[in-house]
């Protein structure tokens, strides 16, 4: 009521003033009459503008910037450790004024709880860096793409036709002959030092490259020569999605490109687009006797094109490739540096290590080969992929999200186009949540606590809400066959002369260590089939 009344005074006064304006009378009176109006209104004003912002909630408290570049210049190039000592100063949810951009940085399950399930639909978007845009076909993949019909169709494919069980179930064959190859290439230089995530890496492409189309591709004997130049390239991918970029913090830059990292990336999108081009291409002219009976997921796509090419929102060959390149570039180096890092853990518990060695020889027996179906009776060793997720999570910061409108969070206003870092890490290593969170201690899920459905607020590895994961089943049977087949096969041992692993982390898009894990196998059977 108050707001009404003074909006109709300052009508009046408005009014009045030209009136008294537009009379003939003395010119003082005027001028004086104009000032007195003048104050009244700008006072006025000031009062109804208070009046309206009154209530309203201020920004989330942060350190203090520069001008112009705000926070940039003072960013720790570990993110994950410099967000969570941040914390520790500003509380669970601060802001970092980074250049042009607002950064808001989430470390408490309250906090997380309110962005990703009580205003999902308010910050289902992405924050998508220019890198991102350029690798993902402008953004058309299921990671980068705006939360609407087109993302509602990719996730719904994804889901149904690719990364659901059934769909997984059915190319089990070519995932278990890529695990089988592994074997025998580590078989193979037993006695000698191998790194170990390079060796994960190679693997676990060959099985996303296997399971996409190398199942029914002629001429298979390529996939080595592609294994080796895909290595190359989603290295160096990831290493340019994790750096800063001048284009994302000022985005009138972005056209200069002034750092050249959009250039770099556009260089090696096009060597990725090139090869799923010749892919697509040879698919495409096979004849339908050539096929197989175990269609792989390039199969299954190529087939929804024609079938939903009608549809309101159709499936294309763009789509196609952004899919192909989520699953290369963003399954291969998440998984593999995971198995890493539960290879180095268990190799610094050695005890721990002898416990998941003993569940898999109850369970699979010593001589015999590690199959998925034995996957769901090792409860320890599914302890253990959870433990290594808390401690070490795949993307330490999850993908940034991008608010569609202002939002009140955690007791503060969090701006609309924001940068929101959810930092899981600190969340999974937050010693109010967690007993002793940084010693790995898999005993600590014990009885089936915790999952993976992004439910639970204080661990949540894959994310959560609507854009939670669509690879965790993928995930999940991947990290676990490849682990359980390395422990079961073989016992593992640091070089002569190293005493302890370096378990210091490397902050990327992706976590990984900053020292490669390098370890010499020996068989843990007799039995040469083991290891045919």
């Amino acid at each position: 009521m108050a707001i009404t009344y003074y909006q109709e005074k300052l009508a009046h006064l408005s009014s009045d003033l030209w009136s008294w304006w537009s009379d003939r009378s003395n010119q003082q009176d005027k001028i004086t009459t104009a000032l007195i109006t003048f104050f009244t209104v700008t006072l006025l004003v000031i009062w109804y503008t208070w009046i309206i912002k009154k209530g309203k909630l201020s920004l989330p408290p942060g350190p203090r910037g520069l001008p112009l570049f705000g926070n940039l210049l003072s960013l720790d190039p570990e993110l994950h450790t410099y967000f969570a000592k941040l914390a520790q100063t500003y509380g669970p949810i601060y802001k970092l004024q980074l250049g042009g951009k607002l950064g808001i940085v989430i470390s408490s399950p309250s906090v997380a709880k309110e962005v990703l399930k009580d205003h999902d639909i308010t910050f289902a978007n992405r924050d998508v860096p220019a890198a991102g845009r350029t690798v993902a076909y402008q953004g058309r993949d299921i990671v980068w793409n705006p939360y609407g019909p087109e993302w509602r169709m990719l996730r719904k494919i994804c889901v149904r036709e690719m990364l659901g069980n059934a769909s997984l179930d059915a190319v089990y064959t070519l995932r278990n002959r890529e695990v089988r190859r592994m074997v025998r290439n580590v078989y193979s230089k037993i006695g000698s030092p191998i790194n170990v995530g390079e060796e994960m890496f190679l693997t676990v492409m060959n099985v996303i490259t296997s399971m996409m189309w190398g199942g029914t591709i002629k001429g298979d004997e390529g996939t080595a020569s592609l294994g080796a130049e895909f290595r190359q390239v989603v290295g160096e991918i990831t290493d340019l999605l994790g750096k800063p970029n001048l284009s994302d913090f000022f985005p009138a830059l972005r056209r200069f490109d002034l750092q050249g990292i959009q250039s770099k990336i556009g260089g090696l999108f096009a060597r990725f687009d090139q090869i799923f081009e010749t892919i697509i291409e040879q698919r495409l002219k096979m004849e339908e006797g050539e096929r197989k009976e175990t269609k792989d997921f390039l199969q299954l796509m190529l087939q929804l094109v024609k079938d939903e090419a009608d549809a309101k929102t159709p499936f294309t060959m763009v789509h196609v490739k952004a899919l192909l390149m989520d699953m290369v570039v963003g399954g291969t180096d998440t998984t593999s540096n995971s198995v890493e890092w539960a290879i180095a853990e268990l190799m610094n518990k050695p005890e721990t290590m002898k416990i998941a060695q003993a569940e898999l020889e109850s369970v699979v027996g010593r001589d015999n080969v590690v199959e998925e179906s034995h996957l769901p009776k090792l409860p320890y060793l599914q302890m253990v992929m959870k433990e290594v997720l808390r401690v070490h999570p795949a993307l330490p910061l999850l993908v940034p999200h991008c608010p569609i409108s202002s939002c009140d969070i955690g007791g503060y206003r969090v701006p609309k186009g924001s940068r929101v870092f959810i930092n899981a890490w600190a969340i999974h290593r937050d010693p109010t949540l967690w007993v002793n969170p940084s010693e790995f201690d898999p005993e600590r899920f014990s009885g089936g606590k915790w999952d993976f459905s992004g439910n639970d607020f204080n661990y949540f590895p894959f994310g959560s809400g609507r854009r939670i994961c669509a690879g965790i089943p993928m995930a999940e049977r991947m990290f676990m066959f490849e682990l359980a087949t390395l422990l079961h096969s073989f016992n593992w041992k640091l070089e002569d002369g190293v005493k302890k692993i370096d378990l210091t982390e490397k902050f990327g898009i992706v976590l990984k260590k900053a020292t490669p894990l390098v370890a010499v196998p020996t068989p843990r059977s007799s039995c040469a089939a083991l290891y045919a």
